[in-house]
C-alpha cells in the first residue's frame, strides 16, 4: 500500500457532507472496517493470483464449512423436533390440543421477533463466533429441558428461549459468510449450510424411527428425541468456541500473511468485513432503502409456507398413512429439500440467469403442487403426496434471497440492522403460518392451500420486482460522474520501526454504505 505525508490543512474526517470536494481524509481506527487495519499492515496491495485465491478459499471451505453446516444441522433438527413429535406422542403426552401445539410453533417467533434487533446488535457489538456458542449453548440446554416438560406452560417457557436464541444464529451465520467468500461465491455457501435443514429432516426422521421403538417406563419417544438432539447441540456449540473465527482478522486456521490475503480476496465485494461501532446514518439508511422493505415484505410472505416444518407429519398422515410410515416417509422431504436448494442456488449462481430469476422460477412447481393438492381426490393418496412434495420447491427462493442480501448491502452497521428487519420479517411470516393449519380443515386443508398458492404467486413477482429495481439503480450509477469522495483516505498506522506513517485506504474498507459508495453494483 502506499504511504504519504499530508499537509495538515489537507486532513479531514471522512465524515464531511458528500458534495463537498476533498482531497485527503485522515480517519480514525473506529472509523473503517477491520480490513483496512488488517490491509495497513501488509507490504503490498497487489491482487493475489487466481491460484493462490482458489487455494486460500478451499482453506476457507475446509475450515468453516463443516462447522458451520453441523451446527445448522442441529439448530434446524432442534428447531422442528417439536413437528417430529407428533409422530412421536406429544399431543396426548404433554396434554396439548390443535391450538396449543400451533401457539408453540407461533411462541417461539414471536420471541424470536422481540429480541431479533438486540440480537443483532449484539452481533456487531460483540466477538461473532463467540456470540453464536454461547446462543447455541443456552439453546441446547433449554431443547434438553423439553424432556421434562409435561404442559403446556412449560413447553411455552421452553420455546420462548429457544426463540430468543435462534435470533442469532442464522443472521451470525449471514455476517460470516460474508466476510470470508466474494459475492458470486456468497449464494452457493449460504445454500451449502441451509441445505443442512433438509439433512436435519433426514436425521430425525430415523432418530424418530428409531425412539418409536423405545420401551421406557413413563418416559415417551418425543422425550428420548429431545434428549439426544439436545447432547448432540451441547457438544456442538463448545467445538463452535474454541474453533469458530470471529472474522478473518483472528481466524486461528490462518497465518498472518493469510489472513491480510482474505481480506484483499473480498476486497472485489465493496462491503468490507465489520466494524464494531454503531453508525447512525447507516442505522437511518437501512429503513429508508427501499430495496429493504422489499427484501422484507418477501421474507414475511415466503415464510408463511415455512409452517408446514411443524405440520408435515400432521398432514402426511392425513393421506392415510401409520404413524411409523409417516415418520420413514418425512425422511424424503430432507432428500427433496438438499435437492431443491442445490439446484437453486446454482440457477441463480448462472450470470444468465440471476438471482431474482432462480427464485421466482422455483415456486411454479411449489404452485402447480398446491393447486393439484386442493383439486385431487383424497382417496388418491399417492398423488397427493407427490404433490406436497412439489411444494417444498417454494422454500429455496428464501435460501436464495439470503445469500442476495448481502451481497447488495454494504456498510456493517446498515448490514446488521437490514439483517434485523429481514428476520424480523421472517419471524412474522413464521408466527402467523401456523394459525391457518386449523383442525376444522383437515383432512384437506383447503384453505392453508389456497392462502399459499396465492403467497407463491406474489413472492415470485416480488423477486422480479426487486431484480428490476437493482437492474434500474445500476444503470443509474453507469450514469453518473466518478465520485472521488472516498479516493484519498488515509489511516494512521504504525510501522515495525515504530514510525507512525498514513497508509491510503482502499474504499472498499471503508465502511461505507452501498448508497453512499458510487462505484458500488449491485449483483443480479
Amino acid at each position: 500500500m502506499s504511504e504519504h505525508s499530508l499537509p495538515s490543512e489537507k486532513l479531514e474526517r471522512l465524515d464531511q457532507p458528500s458534495n463537498t470536494h476533498i482531497h485527503a481524509h485522515i480517519v480514525l481506527q473506529d472509523e473503517v472496517d477491520v480490513a483496512a487495519k488488517l490491509a495497513a499492515s501488509a507490504d503490498s496491495d497487489a491482487p493475489l493470483s487466481p491460484e493462490a485465491a482458489a487455494r486460500l478459499r478451499r482453506k476457507i471451505d475446509w475450515h468453516l464449512m463443516p462447522l458451520m453446516c453441523t451446527m445448522y444441522l442441529m439448530t434446524f433438527a432442534d428447531k422442528t423436533t417439536l413437528g417430529q413429535s407428533t409422530a412421536l406422542g406429544i399431543l396426548p403426552g404433554a396434554h396439548l390440543d390443535q391450538n396449543q401445539f400451533n401457539w408453540l410453533s407461533t411462541i417461539f417467533y414471536l420471541s424470536y421477533l422481540a429480541f431479533e434487533y438486540p440480537q443483532n446488535l449484539a452481533l456487531q457489538k460483540l466477538p461473532v463466533g463467540k456470540w453464536m456458542s454461547i446462543n447455541i449453548f443456552i439453546w441446547a440446554v433449554a431443547l434438553l429441558a423439553h424432556a421434562a416438560c409435561k404442559s403446556f406452560g412449560a413447553l411455552f417457557a421452553v420455546r420462548f428461549i429457544l426463540g430468543i436464541c435462534e435470533g442469532a444464529i442464522t443472521p451470525g451465520f449471514m455476517i460470516v459468510t460474508s466476510m470470508f467468500y466474494t459475492r458470486e461465491e456468497q449464494t452457493k455457501r449460504v445454500g451449502y449450510w441451509f441445505l443442512m435443514n433438509g439433512l436435519a429432516i433426514i436425521f430425525l426422521g430415523f432418530v424418530g424411527f428409531g425412539v418409536l421403538h423405545t420401551k421406557t417406563h413413563n418416559f415417551m419417544p418425543w422425550q428420548w428425541l429431545m434428549i439426544i438432539t439436545g447432547l448432540i447441540t451441547l457438544v456442538t456449540s463448545v467445538l463452535f468456541w474454541f474453533f469458530f473465527p470471529d472474522s478473518p482478522a483472528n481466524a486461528r486456521f490462518l497465518t498472518p500473511e493469510e489472513r491480510v490475503q482474505a481480506v484483499q480476496r473480498i476486497k472485489v465485494n465493496q462491503t468490507g468485513v465489520e466494524n464494531k461501532k454503531w453508525k447512525r446514518d447507516q442505522f437511518i439508511e437501512a429503513f429508508t432503502d427501499p430495496k429493504t422493505w422489499i427484501i422484507a415484505v418477501f421474507a414475511a410472505l415466503s415464510n408463511v409456507f415455512n409452517s408446514l416444518s411443524n405440520q408435515r407429519l400432521i398432514i402426511i398422515s392425513t393421506f392415510g398413512f401409520t404413524p411409523i410410515q409417516t415418520t420413514l416417509i418425512g425422511c424424503v422431504d430432507g432428500v427433496l429439500e438438499i435437492i431443491y436448494i442445490y439446484i437453486a442456488v446454482n440457477l441463480a449462481s448462472l450470470k444468465q440467469i440471476g438471482r431474482g430469476y432462480a427464485g421466482a422460477a422455483m415456486f411454479i412447481p411449489a404452485l402447480l403442487g398446491s393447486i393439484l393438492l386442493n383439486t385431487l381426490s383424497l382417496h388418491n393418496r399417492i398423488g397427493l403426496l407427490f404433490s406436497y412434495w412439489l411444494t417444498i420447491t417454494a422454500i429455496t427462493p428464501f435460501v436464495v434471497l439470503l445469500g442476495w442480501t448481502g451481497s447488495i448491502t454494504a456498510g456493517h452497521t446498515k448490514r446488521t440492522t437490514v439483517n434485523a428487519i429481514l428476520f424480523v420479517a421472517y419471524g412474522i411470516g413464521n408466527a402467523a403460518g401456523p394459525f391457518m393449519w386449523k383442525k376444522q380443515y383437515q383432512p384437506r386443508n383447503k384453505v392453508p392451500w389456497i392462502v399459499n398458492s396465492t403467497v407463491f404467486g406474489v413472492c415470485a413477482i416480488i423477486l422480479i420486482v426487486l431484480r428490476f429495481y437493482l437492474v434500474w439503480q445500476n444503470k443509474q450509477r453507469e450514469g453518473e460522474s466518478h465520485d472521488d469522495n472516498y479516493d484519498d483516505v488515509y489511516l494512521n498506522h504504525v510501522d515495525e520501526k515504530g514510525n507512525s506513517v498514513e497508509k491510503k485506504v482502499d474504499r472498499a474498507f471503508l465502511d461505507i454504505t452501498d448508497i453512499q459508495n458510487h462505484e458500488f453494483r449491485y449483483i443480479l
